[in-house]
């Protein structure tokens, strides 16, 4: 009979290791043939290919290597050249760490390990694994021991497992240790502590809680509610939250109380089913915040208390100042009333010393001229001392409906004697000018405090120009004024070609009491005059100047619309406006707020909007731009005025078309031969649909 029959004889199960042992040739083998192999061996062998678990043997002197088919699973790429081969040979690479193992059950002992740590070359380089196995002896016939049997199972995967468990408890107790908040874990019904973390322990006066229970450890806490909180989370299952709650701490019996204000947080804890089996307590000491808010409440009380009080010392002190005021104001207006006096007065006894001549003469054909210019000056005396009572605030304002060219032509005569022969006196009155409705004596007033500071601003001659006409303050310009509302408003300039202000200067000029005149010549309170009947108007004042160039001051009077006349719908940018050519518009203009909004509103009409904020930057745009449509520049800029950068541009681009913004009265430039072909202007404020308009008649020619 061959081996293999033999073999065939007891080997009859089914599986892989089982076919290879049968297929192995064992006549070189450690075990020797088959044939000679001892029941007790066969039976062992039979045993093992049949079990479930992962089994091995060694037999002989050489330990021939026998094993099943899950332990052939654990061999990876040993498996199958294992089979036969002595032991030591097989594990050649572990041999060190098992051979203590291997020797022990020679010796007759069998041993356990578990989650043995072995360093394996099985996947082709050095890899830590976990294997949990026993080794026992086996026996032959005569009961001497002739191998050793091994049951083993890798545990590389679990003890992995329990590896990241643990670290991650570790973290988890660190991060316990560490969180700034105070956190405590109690379990059971009766609440017993199981974990607290420094700021707990803090918290409770470093008392020793843990393994007892809240009632047993806390006395202080239960008296307080807080247990009764406890039960209604552990008893509902739902987390219960509190903010600022006064916790009084009695760390030991009989010791001080320390109050504390905690926010917290009661969380149910669940097992696997769902059930409660324990609370978390979480939450933050806020003592201090609480207390600093107390402390601002109480603050802020005194401080409202204060400014009360102090608001009403203001108001005692400003009536008191108003006063002062007044009567400082009386004192100063004499040098300045005098003058219109003695204007006035001029009028009077000039034109009654006239008549007297006449009469005496025999010429009485003229005489209505001159007393009617006596007449009319008187009157203007007696306006003086109106505005001088509503002033003074004995005097209300009266305002009526008023055509501003029919006022600015009964006054021309006056105005005219006023500014004397070195100035050219102008006026620009517009047709179907709106009415507006104000205090006609206050107009007047304020027309003559403008002509005669213009005058006052020309001591070697120049032209004043007096121009009306109709605006429009639209949305686009009242968002970047203060206190102008939008609508339709009748427009007065006064404009003179006088010696100009400055930026500071313009800032007080409407300031009460802030003149630049000598003493004696101005009493500092005509523009702030004029300013307030403006604002008591609900209109609005501007300054536009130049220091050598001269000043605009504008008076902005709301239309009067009458009781049976209703308002018009203010115009706005229309499809009209907008380009499909995307022409290119340089904008030079050093108010910030006034740029960005031309070039926002060009932006939506189509075009392509460049942008300087003075007029070296201008020019610098000329020179370097391949293509440039039109130029839109402020009159008054720093470092080159607006002129000076159309001219350098012109001779640089020759034919370049120009379009000038100014707050002076345009009418006053155009009479000074100020445009060339090719120009235009457009005078401040101006409305977006003005402008758009204005720019599209410029481009298209």
């Amino acid at each position: 009979m061959t081996s293999q029959t033999a073999q065939a004889d007891f080997l009859t199960g089914g599986g892989e290791m089982a076919a290879m042992i049968r297929a192995h040739d064992w006549s070189s083998s450690p075990l020797g043939p088959i044939a000679g192999w001892s029941q007790s061996l066969r039976s062992i062998v039979s045993l093992m290919l049949a079990s479930e678990f992962a089994m091995c043997l060694g037999w002989g002197d050489e330990l021939g290597f026998l094993y099943n088919d899950h332990y052939a699973r654990i061999m990876h790429d040993k498996h199958p050249a294992a089979l036969g081969r002595p032991f030591a040979d097989v594990w050649a690479d572990v041999w060190s760490d098992i051979s203590p193992l291997v020797d022990k059950a020679l010796g007759g002992e069998a041993s356990f390990f578990e989650n043995l740590p072995l360093l394996t070359n099985r996947k082709g380089y050095d890899e830590q694994a976990w294997f949990t196995f026993s080794y026992s002896p086996l026996r032959d016939e005569t009961g001497a021991i002739a191998g050793m049997f091994c049951s083993t199972y890798e545990s590389t995967e679990r003890v992995q497992t329990e590896r990241a468990l643990r670290d991650e408890r570790e973290r988890m107790g660190q991060m316990f240790a560490q969180a700034p908040t105070f956190m405590a874990m109690l379990r059971g019904a009766e609440h017993r502590f199981e974990l607290t973390n420094p700021g707990y322990d803090k918290l409770i006066g470093h008392r020793d809680v843990l393994g007892r229970t809240v009632a047993e450890a806390l006395p202080d806490a239960v008296e307080q509610g807080f247990l009764d909180l406890l039960d209604g989370v552990f008893t509902s299952g739902v987390a219960f939250t509190a903010t600022g709650m006064l916790y009084a701490v009695q760390a030991e019996p009989g010791g001080p109380i320390n109050d504390r204000y905690v926010d917290f947080v009661y969380q149910p804890i669940r097992d696997a089913t769902g059930a409660v089996v324990g609370v978390f307590v979480e939450g933050a000491d806020v003592t201090d915040r609480q207390r600093l808010e107390q402390d601002l409440q109480s603050l802020n009380a005194d401080l409202e208390q204060r400014v009360r009080d102090r608001t009403q010392e203001l108001i005692e002190a400003q009536e008191a100042l108003r006063q002062a005021q007044k009567m400082e104001a009386v004192g100063q207006l004499t040098g300045g009333i005098a003058h219109d006096f003695n204007n006035l007065l001029q009028g009077i006894t000039g034109s009654l010393e006239i008549v007297q001549r006449r009469v005496a003469q025999g010429r009485i054909d003229e005489l209505d001229r001159f007393i009617t210019g006596a007449t009319t000056a008187a009157n203007r005396a007696a306006s003086l001392t109106h505005r001088l009572l509503a002033f003074s605030r004995r005097q209300p304002l009266d305002p009526r409906p008023v055509q501003a060219n029919a006022l600015i032509a009964s006054l021309e005569d006056l105005l005219r004697r006023t500014t004397g022969e070195q100035i050219a006196f102008e006026t620009v009155l517009a047709d179907g000018l709106w009415t507006t409705l104000c205090d006609p004596n206050q107009l007047e007033n304020s027309l003559l405090n403008l002509v005669i500071n213009a005058r006052d601003a020309m001591p070697d001659g120049g032209v004043l120009t007096i121009e009306t006409r109709n605006a429009l303050l639209d949305d686009h310009f009242v968002a970047s004024q203060r206190d102008v509302r939008p609508g339709h408003y009748v427009c007065i300039c006064v404009s003179d070609t006088g010696t100009g202000m400055c930026a500071d200067t313009i800032a007080k000029a409407f300031e009460p009491f802030f003149t630049t005149k000598p003493i004696g010549q101005g009493t500092g309170l005509g523009l702030s005059m004029i300013y307030g009947f403006a604002r008591q108007s609900e209109g609005y004042a501007r300054i536009y100047s130049e220091v050598g160039h001269g000043t605009t001051i504008k008076l902005y009077l709301p239309r009067h619309y009458g009781a049976a006349e209703r308002g018009e719908p203010l115009p706005g940018l229309t499809q009209d406006h907008v380009t499909d050519a995307g022409e290119i518009v340089l904008v030079v203009e050093d108010d910030a707020v006034v740029r960005a909004l031309i070039v926002d509103v060009l932006g939506e009409l189509g075009y392509q909007a460049v942008e300087a904020h003075d007029g070296p930057a201008g020019l610098d745009r000329l020179r370097t731009m391949e293509r440039i449509d039109l130029l839109v520049t402020d009159i008054g800029l720093p470092g080159l005025n607006g002129r000076q950068v159309a001219d350098a541009g012109r001779m640089m681009r020759p034919g370049l078309r120009v379009l000038f913004m100014t707050g002076y009265a345009e009418n006053a430039a155009l009479a000074s031969g100020f445009l060339e072909p090719g120009m235009s202007m457009i005078t401040k404020p101006f409305a977006m649909d003005a402008l758009a308009t204005q720019i599209r008649t410029i481009i298209e020619g």
